[in-house]
């Protein structure tokens, strides 16, 4: 149980999961790719003791591994998972009273505790004293990227109707006027979001606690996605093992735990160009209006450590926070959603853009026809509940006569493909909302969504090599396979949408005028066929990340019955377009500089093996 990061860091290095960096560091670029690195090859946390500008140390990579990540909450783990495994199935408590009373009292011991006054070592500081972490050359400026967003209800103010969020917040960089304004970075169906919606209309501010640092557990409380009446704060001190501490400041809810703390406020209809921030998609994030922060004061605690992380294309730092929230939260999607048996962001895509989900088939026992049928119904429930109505595919099904397991994604997918009535079973819901980060849309916020269903008996054995109607199409060429039943095409740069179209037109034409060929329902027009295919996770990437679904899915044979589409192959158009962000590149210059920390006898020497 930690009081403060200090201990946590303490802690860590005594059990061999930190290493400290004596080196100055510059935080533009350096530290970063420093992360990055180690990140890769599976190593410890770091402590940046010399951060180049700054007083403050720095520390990243707590979250890593799954294994660190349990290590830090080894005491209080299991009351986490007992509460929140309790919230999904309050029905437990009545069948177990004395077995879940002992949960109870953990929760209640977890309330928050208040205090007055500021914490004794707190000090007044400004945003340019902060470590001005930069990760990624495009990047607008110096970004918190693990900040605890604090806010209230305007309506019932009042802790325990607050909301903990992780939202970027961005410190420096565009219009922001130093050390008075930085910018936050959410959409308006986050708590903060409903929060100043609510202020707006009372024509009134909405004043913002931004904590960073702390007790791990409060930083994986922000990310947390808990059940209805567990509040992020008394979950914090749960995780913590200890009460979150808290006072009023100027009306601020103030951290006693935080090692920083920020407040301001954010004003009706005030917004500033936010961005570009490298994310979590792999790809740059583009300079958009969001609000903007009026910064009233800054506090560091004395000795405090400023902890940060890297995002970029999957897997990072964020990959194991899932896996550790995936831990903790278990099968509460089947409690949200009757029916649902499992539902997987695929991080190797990004996360958001790509789903693969298991449903129940009870509607109709008595048919010996199997269809999809129920997982319909139960596939609109999951594009519409939280994070998940961010996805743009959902592959999904209903297991028959073999369990199914959505992790084993190549697996997954195949069984999907085998089953798959392409006439039948794709479902697009076209003018609708996907992730803000991603660009493959048609604008901020707005693209379409694609429902692949399968379920019943094997339709087609997958072609495990690239059938020979897929070789000699010019100006298409390169075909290799990615997976069975899956090929990867090279086709020309993509211009616009009107070529695109005429060139899917005679690639389509093309594929049909050879003959069937039900061994391949899947093919990926791309822009270097290679990459895509030496790697599933990289077919996961291109592919899910730079398509469309409405826009870049075209079909042989394609056609239309009574507004159903329908088609005999399904082909996906991923080549980079003029509109998508672009990529996120290492500078050559930072990877070269950086080098002198992973020499023989520097602090990092012997961490990158091989």
């Amino acid at each position: 149980m930690y009081a403060h990061l200090e201990d946590c860091i303490a802690d860590l290095e005594k059990n061999g999961h930190l290493i400290r960096i004596k080196e100055e560091v510059d935080p533009y670029l350096e530290m970063a790719a420093i992360h990055l690195k180690v990140y890769e090859a599976g190593g410890p946390a770091l402590l940046f003791e010399k951060v180049k500008g700054s007083k403050f140390q720095a520390v990243s990579n707590l979250f890593g591994t799954l294994e660190r990540s349990k290590f830090i909450f080894r005491h209080t783990w299991q009351d986490a998972e007992n509460i929140i495994a309790l919230r999904n199935d309050p029905v437990k408590a009545l069948k177990q009273p004395f077995k879940t009373a002992g949960n109870g009292l953990a929760a209640f011991k977890a309330l928050p505790l208040k205090k007055s006054g500021l914490p004794a070592d707190f000090r007044e500081i400004s945003i340019s004293d902060l470590p001005l972490i930069q990760h990624w050359p495009m990047d607008g400026g110096a970004f918190v990227t693990l900040p605890q967003v604090y806010s209230e209800d305007p309506e019932k103010p009042g802790i325990m109707n607050s909301n903990l969020g992780m939202y970027r917040v961005q410190l420096t960089g565009n219009d922001y006027e130093t050390d008075k304004e930085i910018g936050l970075h959410y959409q308006i169906h986050r708590g903060i979001g409903i929060h100043q919606d609510k202020a707006n209309k009372q024509g009134a501010p909405l004043k913002v606690s931004i904590f960073v640092g702390g007790p791990p557990a409060h930083t994986l409380s922000a990310v947390m996605p808990l059940p209805e009446g567990l509040s992020e704060m008394t979950f914090a001190g749960l995780l913590a093992g200890r009460r979150f501490r808290y006072s009023y400041a100027e009306g601020y809810c103030i951290s006693h735990d935080a090692d920083f703390v920020i407040t301001g406020e954010i004003h009706p209809g005030e917004t500033k160009p936010e961005g570009p921030f490298g994310d979590h998609l792999g790809y740059y994030s583009l300079t958009h209006p969001f609000p903007v922060l009026r910064v009233h004061k800054v506090y560091a605690r004395e000795n405090a450590i400023w902890p940060f992380t890297v995002v970029g294309r999957p897997p990072q730092e964020d990959t194991s926070f899932g896996e550790l929230i995936h831990e903790l939260t278990g099968d509460a999607i089947k409690q949200e959603i009757p029916g649902v048996k499992e539902v997987h962001a695929v991080d190797a895509a990004g996360v958001h853009p790509l789903l693969f989900a298991i449903g129940s088939e009870r509607y109709t026992p008595y048919q010996q026809v199997k269809q999809p049928a129920e997982i319909l119904t139960l596939a609109n429930r999951v594009l519409g509940t939280g994070q998940l109505s961010l996805a743009k595919y959902l592959f999904m099904t209903a297991e028959d006569k073999q369990p199914l397991d959505t992790h084993k994604e190549k697996d997954f997918l195949a069984y999907i493909l085998e089953r798959i009535d392409l006439r039948r079973d794709i479902h697009f819901y076209t003018n609708t909302t996907i992730d803000t980060l991603d660009y493959s849309g048609t604008g901020l916020n707005t693209g379409s969504k694609v429902l692949f269903a399968a379920y019943g008996d094997k339709k087609r054995d997958l072609c495990t090599e690239v059938p020979a109607a897929l070789t000699e199409l010019s100006p298409f060429g390169e075909a290799r396979l990615v997976m069975p039943g899956v090929v990867a095409m090279r086709g020309p740069a993509f211009e616009t949408y009107e070529k695109a179209s005429l060139e899917l037109e005679h690639l389509c034409g093309a594929i049909a005028g050879k003959g069937a060929l039900p061994s391949c329902p899947m093919i990926v027009l791309c822009d270097d066929s290679e990459f895509l295919s030496a790697d599933f996770a990289n077919f996961l990437w291109a592919t899910f990340t730079r398509s469309n679904p409405s826009h870049d899915i075209y079909g042989v044979n394609s056609a239309y019955a009574y507004k159903h589409w329908a088609c005999d192959n399904v082909i996906i158009d991923a080549r980079v377009k003029p509109h998508q962000a672009p990529p996120l590149v290492p500078d050559p210059e930072v990877e070269k500089n950086i080098r002198r920390l992973f020499a023989p006898g520097a602090s990092l020497g012997g961490v990158l093996k091989g």
